[in-house]
Parts: C-alpha cells; sequence; structure tokens
C-alpha cells in the first residue's frame, strides 16, 4: 500500500510525474559496489598494490573532485576520480587507462542494474492515461541515457533532463524548472517520485511545489521533519493501485 500522510494531495490524477533515475527506478548500491569491485581488481592487478591502496588513493581522488566542482554533474564523474586517483598515485594522467577502468565500471554496473518491479507496467498505465512523464536526474548527460537505454526506457518517457543539461544537480530549482518547461503540463498538480529525502522530496517540494512521493526500500530512510513526503511507497504496482482508484 502507499503510505499518505498528505491526502489533501491526492484528490485527482497528476498533470504530469517526475521520475528519479537512481534508487528509485533500481537499486543503486549493488550495481554500484559490483561495479566498484571490478575496477579496484583491476587496478590492484595491474600496478600490484594493495587493494588497501586503491581504497584510500579513490576514495582521497573523489573527495577532492566532489570539493573542487559541488553540486554539478561533472562531480559525479567517476572518469575524473579515476584520473585524479591516478595522479594521486604518482602515475600521471594515464588517459588510456583512466578510460579503461571508467568502461570497466560502467560496464559492469549496468550488467548488474535492475530494474524494480512494476516499473514498466506503471509507465504504461500513465502513457494509457495520458499523463507526461519527465525524468529528472543528476550526473552527465551520456552515462544517464546509457542506463535509460539499457533498461528498455527510451520509448517510455517523454523528456529527460540532467543535471550536467541544467548546470546544477537537485535540489538546484534549474532541474525541476526545465523538465516542467519542456513538459507544459495542462494543470498544476505535478508528482516528483524519487528516493532522497533532500534531492528530491524536500527539493520537489519547495522549488516546484510537487507532490513528493518516496520510494522505500532496504537502505533508503524515509524523510523526516522539513524532508518528509507526501506519500510513501515500496512496491511500484502500489502506485498502480493509487492512480487506478484516483482516476475512478
Amino acid at each position: 500500500m502507499v503510505k499518505i500522510f498528505s491526502k489533501e494531495r491526492f484528490d485527482k490524477l497528476p498533470d504530469a510525474i517526475l521520475f528519479d533515475t537512481d534508487n528509485t527506478l533500481y537499486p543503486y548500491d549493488p550495481a554500484h559496489k559490483a561495479a566498484q569491485a571490478a575496477v579496484r581488481d583491476k587496478v590492484v592487478s595491474t600496478f600490484s598494490i594493495k587493494p588497501e591502496e586503491f581504497d584510500k588513493a579513490f576514495k582521497e581522488a573523489r573527495d577532492q573532485v566532489k570539493t573542487r566542482l559541488k553540486h554539478t554533474a561533472s562531480s559525479h564523474s567517476r572518469l575524473l576520480y579515476l584520473q585524479r586517483m591516478l595522479e594521486i598515485m604518482g602515475l600521471g594522467s594515464q588517459v588510456l587507462l583512466a578510460l579503461d577502468f571508467e568502461q570497466t565500471y560502467w560496464r559492469t554496473f549496468l550488467s548488474n542494474a535492475i530494474l524494480f518491479d512494476e516499473v514498466k507496467e506503471l509507465l504504461d498505465d500513465l502513457r494509457l492515461l495520458g499523463i507526461p512523464t519527465a525524468i529528472v536526474t543528476d550526473l552527465t548527460a551520456q552515462i544517464q541515457f546509457r542506463k535509460v537505454v539499457y533498461f528498455g526506457l527510451d520509448h517510455y518517457f517523454d523528456f529527460i533532463v540532467t543535471s550536467e543539461e541544467a548546470g546544477f544537480d537537485k535540489p538546484h530549482a534549474a532541474p525541476f524548472e526545465i523538465a516542467l518547461e519542456k513538459m507544459r503540463p495542462k494543470g498544476n498538480c505535478i508528482w516528483m517520485i524519487g528516493d532522497n529525502p533532500i534531492n528530491d522530496i524536500r527539493g520537489g517540494r519547495e522549488k516546484i511545489n510537487a507532490v513528493t512521493l518516496q520510494k522505500i526500500h532496504p537502505g533508503t530512510p524515509m524523510g523526516q521533519g522539513e524532508n518528509a513526503p507526501d506519500a510513501a511507497f515500496n512496491e511500484f504496482g502500489h502506485l498502480r493501485v493509487l492512480l487506478e482508484q484516483l482516476g475512478k
């Protein structure tokens, strides 16, 4: 069942729905852990170092990139993390190796990423109801596009907005506003579906007054206080039932 905390916000079907991607449409952690392990193994083997040395250098590189680039799409770039890691290890930028390690990460990531049950069925329902949909996601366009195509979702969503296109990560207003500019919904009842209590839930509510629905699963705590959603759900099938009820 969908747990509804703001009943007054669920009195009709939405005019449009925005979806986060990572850890909303599929569980992020299993894919990331497998991908990170594959890169670690490859780096350890290539340079005959200890796994702990990789972990230390990678963490330092990631922290430096995030500090420098802050809330931008490129702050999530595995390529930049791996380039900087090689530099920290005293090996220079090593462009070919950085590219190879990055491809290892994303190849392994995608092969271990599995959509949550009934995502496509829900999107089919929305298309039949005539409700426009858009992805609003952080990270660079190329990898997020690759994920959408890998999952076979490229024909399900009407639009996509990445933080690379918007210039800012969520919860900045730009990604949400650009999505609505593209969609031109007929009304102002906009749903935002995501997992992150700050970026998706508070961001959606504060920036575009969205009705917020949080996807809950292991490792994803429900937002509290100003980060609390209007509703929460565990299964996409439960959202299908809610939409059916609202459509009657």
